[in-house]
């Protein structure tokens, strides 16, 4: 799927994953009510107004985008409705050509972390026959835990041909207090890092491996750092946008190829319709304010000499 992930980002040319992380706030009275005119107020109708919610924005823009990355913890509120509205989710963006990415972070141990990334990128055996639990082509994974963690996700992904985003460098203001503390001279992320340039190796597509990292688009330096540390790993760049990340501080991310790293936006897109640049699209039109959003960001990459 790495392949298929760097042809969409080629067909598009557009770096750009659209975080599919619907709060209940987010959608719009319209749908609500639908929703809720046909399950009550209840877990039922906030998973079919969210799913409802998403399948405008993937209507909108999946001709523009690459890729979507609906973030699992945003459907888990709503229980075993929540779950069913991620899983439609992924499907229908799938039969629209999108690559899947599963926001899951997860991290765990031997046969745990093997469910999980079986769960969420391969197949379970019931049986004489193996079913897909659910339909992520590429995942999110906390490597906190070490190779004991990560493996058993590599070897899914083998079998597979998906891949995972392995936590180096998150885009949150207190992910310093781990990850950037010194180690014999050297930051944590930067060993992080270079593991997780070892562990591609292993799993490589035609340019890039199986094994890409997570770099927030907050630390713009420590990005160029982490980009020529990890020359083969596709970087998923957080926190554009509402975060505070700026198209002219990206390219550093980038290979001179202009491929190597696909930047993520989820509440600047989504809720686009809620800023008052989108304002005169009004509630009605919360897909195409959607949309009009991807185009400016497109352009606003574009400017930054990101391609």
């Amino acid at each position: 799927m790495i392949n298929q992930l760097v042809k969409n980002i080629k067909k598009m040319d557009a770096p750009i994953v659209v975080g599919l992380d619907p709060m209940l706030s987010y959608v719009p009275e319209h749908i609500q009510k639908a929703a809720f005119d046909e399950y009550g107020e209840t877990l039922e109708g906030a998973a079919e107004a969210i799913w409802q919610y998403n399948k405008g924005i993937i209507d909108s823009t999946y001709d523009l985008i690459p890729a979507v990355k609906p973030q699992i913890a945003m459907y888990e509120q709503f229980g075993v409705p929540g779950l069913a509205a991620f899983q439609k989710t992924c499907e229908y963006a799938k039969s629209k050509g999108l690559v899947i990415i599963g926001d899951i972070k997860r991290g765990d141990i031997g046969s745990t972390s093997k469910a999980y990334a079986v769960g969420h990128l391969g197949q379970v055996q019931i049986g004489d026959k193996k079913f897909s639990g659910f339909c992520e082509d590429f995942v999110t994974v906390n490597p906190y835990l070490g190779s004991d963690g990560v493996r058993p996700f590599m070897e899914v992904c083998k079998e597979e041909k998906k891949g995972i985003f392995v936590l180096v460098k998150t885009s949150n203001p207190s992910s310093g207090e781990f990850q950037d503390q010194e180690i014999n001279g050297r930051p944590l992320y930067e060993l992080v890092a270079e593991k997780v340039a070892s562990w591609g190796e292993e799993v490589m597509g035609d340019d890039y491996s199986y094994v890409g990292a997570v770099v927030g688009a907050t630390y713009p330096k420590m990005g160029e750092i982490l980009r020529k540390v990890m020359p083969k790993s596709y970087i998923l760049v957080p926190g554009y946008g509402a975060q505070g990340g700026q198209a002219k501080d990206l390219a550093p991310f980038f290979n001179e190829d202009g491929l190597g790293a696909i930047v993520n936006s989820s509440r600047g897109i989504i809720c686009a319709y809620q800023q008052e640049k989108y304002s005169s699209f009004g509630a009605e039109n919360y897909a195409d304010a959607s949309r009009q959003a991807v185009l400016d960001m497109k352009e606003d990459l574009k400017q930054a000499f990101v391609r």
